[in-house]
């Protein structure tokens, strides 16, 4: 029997693949290939509003939320989590047959995320869709309280925006700590959004903040993933690591070996990676090269990330790369916003 690459990766490696944002079809195909769960994030309904096949379902459910919702906001969330609920389902068969799969990440109104009671009130709302439901919570001081409440609930959780080690370890020791309190332990994945780090530091270079070597600057990103990796590790954190936010294939591939997980997009990404067909070689334990990590160095940023006290908890909200993930977040959140304003007006015609 042929194999395709994400089954090989999964016979072979502890390393497994979730599926990020997908229309209902690519996250049938995602499932086929060998996803074990998936993720969303708050740009999901304005995705989804501009796909073909999924923009009239999306149109649908906007209609009947507003005309019992009044509050826009409250809409947006609902909505939501009514785009959300078919892949919940179709996830729930691989969370019912273990209860370590089949997750579906949600996460909330980014403008409201600076409250940590708002954080709890959407992750409860939306944990209502199914027990497969994961909370997707960033590591921000306002995060923090949030996720340590929920595990006192027993909530699986995804804390996410995590771009630096200073993140990782501060989560990492609030859910040890919590557990310990509460004798519950939730799952619990930790991320470190590599793409993202390594399109803000692209950025940055465009811009001529430094001059760096191209080929050392596309290691940045799985240079602090692969430290942040050895670190939960070394210190015995219960806990499962979780790549996102991939910009390039080697978001993937450079995480093979890994006892970790990797969400990427299927269109571009996990299409193009079972096209591809590349053999599975473990990558994940490849040693961080001390020139890159030199060079690197000189980039406050790369610092701030990777050096375990590059920053303070109330630091992580306003780190440049998070607050340039943020941003991706709260531009499709207005849109969703917009496009709420404008049916409302449609409906009053």
């Amino acid at each position: 029997m042929n194999y395709g690459y994400f089954q090989r990766v999964t016979q072979q490696s502890p390393t497994r693949l979730w599926i990020n944002n997908p229309t209902r079809e690519e996250a049938k195909k995602a499932l086929a290939a060998g996803a074990i769960s998936c993720t969303t994030n708050p740009t999901y309904t304005a995705k989804m509003l501009q796909q073909e096949s999924e923009r009239s379902e999306v149109f649908a459910i906007i209609d009947q939320v507003l005309a019992n919702i009044d509050d826009d906001s409250r809409a947006a969330a609902e909505i939501q989590r009514q785009v959300i609920k078919p892949l919940v389902e179709m996830f729930k068969p691989l969370f019912i047959m273990d209860q370590q799969q089949g997750f579906v990440s949600i996460q909330g109104d980014p403008f409201a995320e600076d409250e940590y009671l708002n954080i709890i009130d959407a992750t409860l709302a939306d944990r209502a869709l199914g027990g497969n439901v994961i909370a997707k919570i960033p590591v921000t001081a306002a995060g923090l309280k949030a996720i340590e409440y929920l595990i006192g609930e027993n909530v699986p959780i995804i804390a996410t925006e995590v771009m630096a080690i200073a993140q990782a370890v501060a989560v990492c020791e609030l859910y040890e700590r919590t557990c310990q309190k509460v004798n519950k332990r939730p799952p619990f994945y930790v991320t470190h959004i590599t793409g993202i780090f390594d399109e803000y530091l692209h950025n940055l270079a465009q811009l001529g903040q430094f001059d760096i070597a191209p080929d050392i600057l596309w290691q940045a990103g799985t240079i602090v993933a692969r430290k942040q990796y050895r670190i939960l590790k070394e210190r015995g954190y219960q806990v499962t690591m979780l790549g996102g936010g991939a910009r390039g294939l080697h978001h993937f591939t450079e995480m093979v070996g890994g006892d970790v997980h990797v969400t990427i997009n299927w269109r571009g990404a996990a299409e193009e990676l079972l096209t591809q067909d590349p053999p599975v070689v473990y990558r994940m334990d490849t040693p961080i090269p001390e020139y890159a990590v030199e060079a690197l160095l000189k980039i406050p940023e790369f610092r701030m990330a990777f050096e375990e006290d590059g920053l303070v908890v109330e630091e992580f909200a306003d780190f440049g790369p998070v607050r340039f993930f943020r941003d991706s977040f709260e531009a499709g959140w207005s849109f969703l916003l917009g496009t709420l304003r404008e049916r409302r007006k449609v409906g009053e015609r």
